[in-house]
């Protein structure tokens, strides 16, 4: 029986395996997909947002402003690209002046550390991309830019370091009670817990209900975004947003930390999980894009895409124990500011699981640093060195990125590695460029091939069932 079960691992869940793996305790992570960050956070802003937003008193604000601060130091020792960017919310007209100066209040009450208002040209001073029609700006120097799913992965590699076990393809397919704990049924058999985290994101109500009386609904929002080329990458360089609205924060305009633009997201009721994107929903993208920035050329799109983030009644974190259900603890409703929010709610539950009677004792030999190998950044003497001694670093494999082959070998041989091409391409950056896997993808199967011993026509693109080939179409040698 394992101390602690997780179920998810999105950024969520990743973080509190993290966190729970500085402690002695026995720790799995279940997560259904093959692959972690599969949900809401391989497909967001990216943003790490300084905290003005949430309602004051919030578990939302009280976690967004430290999560922030602890994002900031973890993306220094796990190696995760990050960029403090900081942030501009600016107004067009007075009445979203007003709306900034309230933004500013409750800032300074969450505890948001440089916030300033901006009049239109020294916000144009700051950002020239500017449209030439705003009168006003917020200004949070805090905020900042990362990889969402490269800190994901991070902190579940690390915490795999550290003694805890992740089951991908191990969906909960039911939840019951048995003496001192729980008992999880799984598409990987059967395991057992004392105490349960249930951080599975859009399915947190359904995965609630398998342990306890029904206590709440999510609802999915999806958001549509354009990623540009990297020929847009310095378009602007803070993020930029509109006032918020009813919908949430509205499309806002943003750098990388990879060097293109994003641009997105809106905001439109789902049913479950749909991620497809419409020809409307890309237009009122673009439309309030423009408005802000004008000067976008969205001729530089090489990518559209759409995330689904999970929406609480009321609108804030539910973290809690069930009722009715002793050591069963939901991690639910982690919408925007989740991504930044999250380190600060893994902290949050593992105050709740110790308030609970789970022993905390914490590791002498716990492991909180990981390193990153990118040939691309290396000076050419540190380049010549490595090839010299491995020459596998020598053969670029994804031109558009500069990855190199050994990099991908290091992925492949990760404590997590990946399962499918998109995997791959989280881990290394193959594929993201503006041929969009055009001209690496045929070794990239062959690699994968390799490395999971399975045929070429088993590589999956993402989840289960997206195989990439059929079978040969040509006779003669064999080939991919």
């Amino acid at each position: 029986m394992f101390d602690v079960i997780l179920i998810g691992c999105g950024i969520t869940g990743a973080a509190t395996a993290y966190e729970l793996s500085k402690y002695r305790l026995s720790v799995a992570v279940l997560e259904r997909e093959n692959d972690v960050a599969c949900g809401a956070t391989k497909a967001n802003s990216a943003i790490l947002h300084a905290g003005y937003d949430p309602e004051p008193g919030s578990l939302m604000a009280r976690c967004n402003v430290r999560g922030a601060a602890l994002a900031r130091e973890l993306c220094r020792k796990l190696d995760v690209p990050y960029r403090p960017t900081g942030s501009l919310v600016i107004a067009f007209h007075a009445g979203e002046r007003a709306a900034l100066e309230a933004l500013y209040a409750r800032g300074l009450r969450n505890g948001v550390p440089g916030l300033e208002l901006l009049d239109g040209s020294t916000a144009r001073a700051l950002e020239p991309s500017l449209s030439p029609q705003v009168i006003a700006a917020l200004h949070a120097p805090t905020a900042a830019i990362c990889s969402p799913w490269e800190y994901c992965l991070a902190l579940a590699e690390t915490a795999v370091r550290n003694g805890v076990q992740v089951h991908l393809s191990s969906g909960v397919t039911a939840i019951r009670r048995v003496g001192g704990g729980w008992r999880l049924e799984t598409a990987s058999g059967s395991y057992e817990a004392r105490c349960v985290l249930n951080a599975a994101g859009l399915q947190a109500d359904w995965v609630h209900d398998l342990a306890a009386p029904h206590a709440f609904t999510l609802r999915g929002v999806r958001g549509q975004y354009h990623l540009l080329d990297k020929s847009e990458g310095s378009r602007v360089s803070h993020v930029v947003f509109p006032c918020p609205g009813p919908q949430g924060k509205g499309v806002l305009v943003a750098p990388t930390v990879h060097g293109n633009l994003i641009v997105g997201p809106n905001a439109e009721p789902v049913e479950g999980g749909d991620t497809a994107t419409t020809s409307q929903g890309l237009a009122y993208v673009r439309e309030k894009a423009l408005r802000s920035i004008p000067s976008i050329c969205f001729q530089e799109d090489i990518r559209s895409f759409a995330g689904v983030r999970a929406v609480a009644e009321g609108g804030d974190f539910l973290i809690r124990e069930a009722e009715g259900a002793p050591g069963f603890f939901d991690l639910a409703g982690i919408c925007s500011p989740g991504l930044t929010a999250a380190p600060a709610v893994a902290e949050y539950a593992v105050e709740l699981l110790g308030a609970a009677g789970l022993p905390l004792r914490l590791k002498p030999d716990f492991i909180c640093e990981r390193k990153r190998l990118r040939f691309h950044t290396l000076s050419p003497e540190a380049k010549t060195a490595l090839v010299r001694q491995r020459p596998e670093y020598g053969r670029v494999i994804c031109r558009c990125e500069t990855v190199t082959e050994g990099e991908i070998l290091d992925a492949l041989r990760a404590p997590i590695p990946p399962r499918s091409l998109d995997g791959l391409k989280r881990r290394t950056n193959t594929g993201m460029g503006r041929c969009q896997g055009g001209f690496c993808a045929p070794r990239l199967v062959e690699l994968l091939s390799d490395a999971l011993g399975i045929p070429a026509t088993r590589i999956l693109q993402e989840g289960a069932g997206t195989w990439l080939l059929a079978g040969e179409t040509k006779g003669g040698p064999a080939h991919v």
